[in-house]
């Protein structure tokens, strides 16, 4: 097993997640994923005394992101983030976009 970084592939990694972040932006989601990005750490630790909030953001980041990437509607993102649990729901709650339809 070899300690070398493949450079290579993990700079495609790098421009693939660039990319899916920009067509985020651009697309029917990107209000919610800029309000997503926005809040700070402290705002996700803030939520349950736990150590999962961080992992739900991170999840909740790539559902928008595959959202986006399936064109489904904002029905079925809320439902998506409802069925992730009471995490997921309190961190909806802070995004303007998505707390009055959580």
């Amino acid at each position: 097993m070899s300690d070398e970084i493949d450079l290579d592939r993990m700079f495609a990694e790098m421009d693939a997640a660039a990319s899916r972040a920009e067509r985020t932006l651009d697309g029917r989601f990107g209000s919610i994923y800029r309000e997503l990005r926005g809040l700070s750490p402290e705002e996700i630790n803030d939520i349950t005394p736990d150590t999962t909030d961080q992992k739900e953001y991170e999840r909740m980041i790539a559902l928008v992101q595959e959202a986006t990437d399936q064109n489904i509607s904002q029905a079925q993102l809320v439902e998506r983030i409802r069925e992730m649990g009471d995490v997921a729901k309190k961190i909806a709650d802070r995004v303007t976009s998505l707390s009055n339809l959580i």
